[in-house]
């Protein structure tokens, strides 16, 4: 199949989260398994100072109508592996910023234009360069006016350019919210500018596009496809959603093997495996010695790796703050954002240097180390469309403490619900359910064997993308 993936993040280029990493392992995994793979990106300056990017080739000139004017850009284009090619819409503008979405404390407020001029520079591109794609794949709210924007422009070209569109929801508590105003930029017909269409409350809503005028919908969970037909999940559009319901299907995201390894990770201090894991006890003393810990410490050490947001549960750690105080334990965390929640974390951490650290930055080797180093992995999500972080400790056997939500219940067993099967703790999504946890884990740790046994259970399941990427395979031929 010829398969297009349009995306505003692709992992190594441009990653603020999970989104580039499923986009990027979905889009190479396809790929390695005989399809003709194209990805859309924007022409960020992060991703033209890659290695990869650096020699792009220019392919050709952009003139795209933006409301009452027309605005230029080109499209820049090079190939990272066989059957792959990165496609760049790029606009110094719009896209030669430090940054993809904001400047850290607010979001850039020129991001209705900027993605809509990315989804109409892919819709020319894929026209002139006559890619006749079978599917054209869609991801979050940044790429959402695309299904719609290639159907007008079939319509006006009087060509196909796609068989069949898809449009994943990463997170629908992203859904690309601006002025009604901003509808005028689009250029699709007047009658899309209603309830019926991108109106939402007197906005205009992009993914609300993506939902409606899809041929396929897929989330990144069978669970969170559940929960985002509800109020309590759906953001919003949860009705939206359920109009869609029988084109939509959750589909879990996979660990991409070549990254996430750690019989291979070079970005570790020692390898190791299920059989044998001496390696794992060197990472944790190397984890120990980055976080300027004790090294004799033989207590517990809780990792946790994610954006400091409200989603994620900081505030659940944070109110079981006398827990790491007191308890034997050691507490990583690896993260930015809410500066709130920064500073409560940084705080905390002073209060305990031995045994409590907040790496508040992107870094990717360290992200590795923790879930290497880590013997146990804390995601007290208050909403999780799928996660990754809970597949990658399991690989790493690291123990994942989550909140039965979305894809965490989709891909984390609990060990007191399955004995014989379990490879986490799940709790539910308060501070006295994750408190709970806690406990569990610490009781677990104390008993060495049961410890090694859900190690190794959750090393030997098979989270790879190559089942994933099957069942998008068989959606995208059903869709056809």
């Amino acid at each position: 199949m010829k398969i297009v993936h349009v995306a505003s993040e692709l992992f190594p280029y441009v990653k603020t989260g999970g989104l580039a990493d499923a986009v990027a392992s979905l889009a190479g995994t396809l790929a390695d398994r005989g399809h003709t793979v194209t990805v859309f990106l924007p022409g960020y300056r992060a991703v033209l100072e890659h290695g990869h990017a650096i020699n792009a080739e220019r392919k050709f000139r952009l003139r795209i109508e933006m409301g009452d004017v027309f605005l230029s850009g080109e499209v820049r284009v090079f190939s990272p592996r066989a059957n792959l090619q990165v496609f760049l819409i790029c606009r110094d503008e719009f896209f030669d910023r430090r940054a993809a979405y904001g400047n850290g404390e607010r979001d850039y407020e020129d991001n209705a234009e900027r993605f809509i001029f990315f989804c109409k520079g892919v819709v020319e591109a894929l026209r002139l360069e006559n890619i006749e794609a079978d599917i054209v794949h869609a991801h979050d709210w940044q790429a959402a006016l695309l299904p719609l924007m290639l159907r007008d422009a079939e319509r006006r070209h009087g060509v196909t350019l796609a068989m069949k569109t898809v449009c994943t929801i990463h997170n629908i508590a992203f859904q690309g919210l601006f002025p009604r105003s901003v509808f005028a930029q689009t250029g699709l017909p007047d009658e899309l500018n209603n309830v019926d269409g991108l109106e939402y409350y007197e906005q205009i809503n992009f993914l609300k596009g993506g939902i409606l005028f899809s041929d396929r919908v897929t989330t990144v969970s069978p669970r969170y496809a559940q929960e985002i037909q509800t109020p309590e999940f759906g953001c919003g559009l949860d009705g939206v959603v359920q109009t869609r319901a029988d084109d939509l299907v959750g589909l879990l995201n996979g660990v991409d093997s070549a990254v996430w390894n750690p019989a291979t990770d070079a970005l570790l201090p020692a390898r190791f495996t299920a059989s044998n894991l001496r390696g794992k006890e060197t990472c944790r003393a190397e984890l120990l010695k980055r976080c300027g810990f004790d090294p004799a410490f033989n207590g517990p050490i809780f990792g946790m790796v994610c954006r400091l947001t409200e989603q994620k549960g900081v505030d659940l750690v944070l109110e079981n703050r006398d827990f790491f105080l007191t308890e034997t334990c050691g507490l990583v965390v690896l993260g930015s954002g809410d500066k709130r929640m920064e500073a409560e974390l940084r705080t905390l951490a002073s209060r305990a240097p031995d045994k409590i650290t907040l790496c508040a930055k992107l870094d990717e080797a360290m992200s590795h180390l923790i879930e290497a180093g880590a013997d146990f992995f804390v995601m007290p999500s208050l909403f999780e469309p799928c996660g990754l972080n809970q597949m990658y400790s399991q690989v790493y056997g690291t123990i994942p403490l989550t909140s039965r939500v979305g894809g965490l219940v989709d891909t984390v067993i609990d060990i007191d619900a399955e004995p014989e099967r379990g490879t986490g703790i799940t709790f539910a999504p308060t501070a006295k359910g994750l408190r709970g946890g806690l406990m569990r884990a610490i009781e677990l740790h104390a008993r060495k064997d049961d410890y090694t046994a859900v190690q190794r259970r959750g090393m030997a399941r098979d989270f790879s993308w190559n089942t994933a990427a099957a069942a998008y395979e068989k959606l995208y031929r059903d869709a056809i």
